[in-house]
């Protein structure tokens, strides 16, 4: 019988293995789900695969599972790292969410000239990101960095990393990557009101970057992150 419940761990996972519980992940097997005893779990760590893992002990306050059987192994998304302006909670969160969904390796908010938000709540971040893995099957949950200035992370660039720039000016996308390979990229996407000219001008001059349009509507920006992500899966993925 396939698991109804997936859940992320921060613990080695192997056959026999004993997993102990939070008290917020006890409350949500045991008191949301209803699990009891017996029951079985997937269970996945971001390191180890997935696996079915029976209830070994319940109570409210905490429990444990033990570890029966491997069902997948790590699976691991492409060197894909996505950039993006900060926008409003609720928005900034389903970003955060798709890109986890989508295939992003590493998730890096960015403060640009024009980003209306001036900081982000890593922590919430991250954990909208391992909701997304859990809801999404996944076996591997991408790291939310810091909110970095895109001037520094321009400034200390990979130059073997390409990236494709999401700029609203242009037309093309498909034109733009359909003549690349694979290998490390990233995604940059900007603030509702744009990149600034000065902002503009440095990632065309870039050698690294690809400026591509998503079309001839201008997207808000939480759209523009999954309009973006698809494109880049349709061409360079492993869709």
């Amino acid at each position: 019988m396939a698991s109804k419940v997936r859940l992320y761990v921060d613990q080695p996972l192997g056959q026999g293995q004993t997993v102990s519980l939070t008290k917020e992940q006890a409350h949500y097997l045991f008191g949301v789900m209803r699990l009891e005893q017996g029951a079985v779990i997937s269970l996945f760590n971001g390191r180890d695969g997935e696996w079915d893992a029976s209830v070994a002990e319940a109570n409210k306050k905490g429990g444990a599972l033990q570890c029966e059987t491997q069902t997948r192994p790590l699976q691991m998304p492409p060197d894909l790292w996505f950039y993006f302006a900060p926008i409003k909670k609720e928005r900034t969160d389903f970003i955060v969410e798709k890109a986890a969904e989508m295939g992003a390796a590493r998730i890096i908010p960015v403060q640009t000239d024009f980003t209306n938000s001036g900081r982000v709540n890593q922590g919430r971040l991250q954990a909208h990101a391992i909701e997304a893995a859990e809801q999404c099957g996944g076996t591997y949950v991408p790291e939310v960095a810091e909110m970095q200035k895109l001037s520094r992370v321009l400034d200390h660039w990979d130059d073997g990393r390409q990236l494709m720039f999401c700029d609203e000016t242009l037309v093309g996308a498909a034109q733009a990557l359909g003549e690349v390979a694979g290998g490390k990229w990233a995604i940059l996407i900007g603030p509702e009101g744009g990149f600034s000219d000065a902002e503009r001008d440095r990632l065309r001059r870039q050698p690294f970057a690809r400026s591509v349009s998503l079309g001839r509507r201008i997207l808000r920006a939480d759209t523009a992150a999954v309009a973006a992500l698809t494109v880049w899966q349709q061409h360079l993925g492993d869709w």
